[in-house]
């Protein structure tokens, strides 16, 4: 991180996608295997949801 003459750190662009990853692997990493498939699955019936979602009204709008 770079400190700029005007008080603001400057972060590089790997710096949040690496706490984020890092606090999700520290959050998880004690689950038993059982649980992190309950979490993954959640997460990613959410993003399938998601996904769907702004598909239709994607085609909804085109209409």
């Amino acid at each position: 991180m770079e400190q700029t003459g005007d008080g603001q750190i400057l972060a590089s662009k790997w710096d949040i996608p690496f706490v984020v990853f890092a606090a999700v692997r520290t959050i998880f990493g004690g689950l038993p295997v059982w649980a992190k498939a309950i979490v993954l699955g959640l997460v990613g019936s959410l993003a399938l949801w998601t996904a769907v979602t702004w598909l239709r009204e994607r085609r909804r709008k085109v209409r």
